[in-house]
């Protein structure tokens, strides 16, 4: 089986665009293989010199499949789907395998494992010189399908993982105050980052599953578990070392190309340029870090109401503060299921905080039960990122990389798992403004909460609303590019519905399409009772729905403009493109063509 069918199988081919067939003539149309523009093996075999031999002819694993797709190679590829690591450690694969009825999975048919800005540079000339579609993948863990593109030249920077941690740094071409930092390059992932800067005693704000790329969480925004507390990921963000569309190598600061770093704080990865490092700034490691495991099952729907009621009036008196952060889920079987994280005080603490929500519960047996005992723990922060310490201490909480001799540091949260590979089905944000935690506009939550979880689980990430953080920290996110809806939002509503890893074509691995419709559609009319609260509703990229209505304005609000004028300045042929990016509109659904 050649490549071509390959990516027939595997779904490839529909992005390709109608444009052509309906009588538009493109502006400008991007190479292929087997088009007479495409890059001869001469072309090819340059560029691998020029970056070292660092060229590489993407396989896909599921060729194995293609072949046998009950056999027990094709078997051994969709259990490492559900391994991050794995996923990670494939040139051809990414976490999220698709989007069932909108995108497929597809390897690229050339990539450059780089390991300096330099090789980035080099491929983005290459691509720019050939007209080829061009993608970037770190992490690789785009729900939007921006971290691949079939018939593309892929940067892989997952061997581009270093780690510096700075006393006093200072921006190049700046005289600031010197700071406690971190660089770290843009093929690291949080755990990595996490861990070096536990061990001297510091934090980095950064996502909150831990095999998500830094690079690609700090463009496009970004919200970890202490988000409450430290911000906005992007707003940390103190430079940048960015491969532009020209092939030069940028430093982007607050006095060094500021338009474009104001720009990659939150405009979206794979947009304006390839970020190669990122330099953070740090803060003191919390003494303590613990979380709080609480589901509460109602006997009615009258009880449920109540339970939601509740809930959200205890919320906004003894939650609504840096402390506190993470999720709570409002289930269409009458179960609240409560997952809060917390960091600087201790065990006792966050049991007291707790203890009245706790024993109103307990108070009323016959609406209310609790599904698990109620668990509250804490240890020291220092610890949290520590595999043998979890292994030890947690071990229900994470879960390791289960491939031969893998590093012991190959750790995820189980709560993750899920996510490995998976399917998306839907997928719906939206920011809440905390306006409708006064007392007057409670019951309006309450009942669009209520509404909404009769037709689906809707979940309140409250860590990814900055209303009620440190007013240092929402100064800072209001000067970065993602949506100032953020910063007056007490929560991101999410609801969602996903499958395991399954590619069309492959028998007995086949996405459910007529399932994933009937939950796209229950979802919609879930996210529209919230919707019916907030004016004019906002979406954080990472998170949202592919086809997502008016998207600009969703993503960036007010900014969008400001961010398509540096998207012309420094990328005014378009070399860069994701779905939704910035300036992505030029361009047909696959990026291939230009139409304007």
């Amino acid at each position: 089986m050649n490549r071509r069918d390959l990516l027939k199988l595997t779904g490839g081919l529909p992005f390709m665009s109608t444009a052509c067939a309906q009588g538009a003539k493109p502006a400008f149309q991007r190479s292929r293989p087997g088009d007479p523009a495409w890059p001869s093996d001469a072309n090819w075999q340059a560029l691998e010199a020029e970056v070292g031999g660092r060229l590489v002819r993407v396989t896909s694993p599921l060729e194995a499949c293609a072949a046998a797709p009950s056999g027990a190679a094709c078997d051994a590829v969709f259990k490492g789907l559900k391994n991050p690591y794995y996923i990670r450690d494939n040139v051809a694969l990414t976490q999220t395998s698709g989007w069932a009825g909108a995108w497929v999975s597809a390897p690229s048919v050339w990539a450059v494992s780089a390991n300096s800005a330099a090789d980035v540079a080099a491929a983005v000339s290459f691509a720019r010189a050939h007209k080829l579609r061009l993608v970037v993948k770190g992490g690789g863990h785009s729900y939007q399908g921006t971290s691949n593109a079939p018939d593309s030249l892929l940067v892989w920077t997952r061997s581009m993982d270093g780690i510096v941690l700075h006393d006093s740094f200072v921006g190049q071409g700046c005289s600031t105050t010197p700071q406690k930092a971190m660089s770290i390059g843009a093929g690291a992932i949080w755990r990595d980052a996490y861990a070096a800067a536990a061990k001297v005693g510091r934090y980095v704000q950064g996502g909150g599953c831990l095999t998500v790329g830094v690079a690609g969480l700090i463009q496009s925004g970004g919200f970890g578990s202490l988000s409450k507390r430290f911000g906005l990921a992007a707003a940390g963000l103190i430079e940048a070392e960015v491969v532009t569309a020209d092939g030069k190598v940028l430093i982007a600061n607050a006095c060094t190309n500021p338009d474009l770093f104001w720009g990659l704080k939150g405009g979206g990865g794979g947009s304006l340029g390839v970020v190669t490092r990122l330099t953070l700034r740090t803060h003191e490691l919390p003494d303590t870090l613990g979380a709080a495991f609480i589901v509460v099952k109602a006997t009615s729907d009258q009880a449920f109401r109540r339970l939601i009621e509740r809930f959200i009036a205890f919320y906004r008196e003894s939650l609504f503060n840096p402390t506190w952060g993470e999720q709570v889920k409002f289930h269409s079987n009458n179960t609240l299921e409560i997952a809060m994280f917390f960091q600087g005080v201790d065990q006792k603490a966050a049991a007291a905080a707790w203890k009245p929500f706790l024993d109103g519960v307990a108070a009323t047996p016959a609406d209310f039960t609790n599904v698990i005992p109620p668990t509250i723990v804490a240890g020291p922060a220092r610890f949290f990122w520590d595999p043998v310490f979890m292994k030890k201490n947690a071990p229900d909480v994470i879960m390791s990389d289960d491939r031969p001799d893998a590093p012991v540091e190959n750790i995820f949260w189980s709560g993750n798992l899920n996510e490995a590979g998976w399917v998306l089905h839907a997928y719906e944000s939206t920011w809440m403004p905390a306006s409708l935690l006064q007392p007057e506009r409670q019951g309006e939550l309450v009942d669009a909460l209520f509404a909404g979880s009769r037709l689906w689980t809707q979940s309140l990430h409250f860590n990814k609303g900055l209303a009620g953080a440190p007013a240092e920290e929402i100064a800072a996110a209001r000067d970065t590019a993602t949506n100032p809806a953020v910063t007056e939002a007490f929560a991101l509503a999410i609801i969602a519905s996903s499958g395991p890893p399954a590619f069309p074509g492959i028998a007995g691995h086949e996405p459910d399409v007529a399932k994933a419709r009937a939950s796209a559609a229950k979802i919609r009319a879930s996210m529209a009772e919230l919707r019916k609260l907030v004016p004019e509703p906002g979406a954080y990229v990472s998170e949202s729905n592919y086809y997502e209505e008016n998207w600009q304005r969703a993503f960036w609000g007010a900014n969008y403009p400001r961010l398509r004028a540096v998207k012309d300045k420094y990328d005014p042929d378009g070399l860069f493109f994701v779905h939704h990016g910035v300036g992505s509109e030029d361009w047909s659904p696959d990026g291939f063509a230009r139409l304007t």
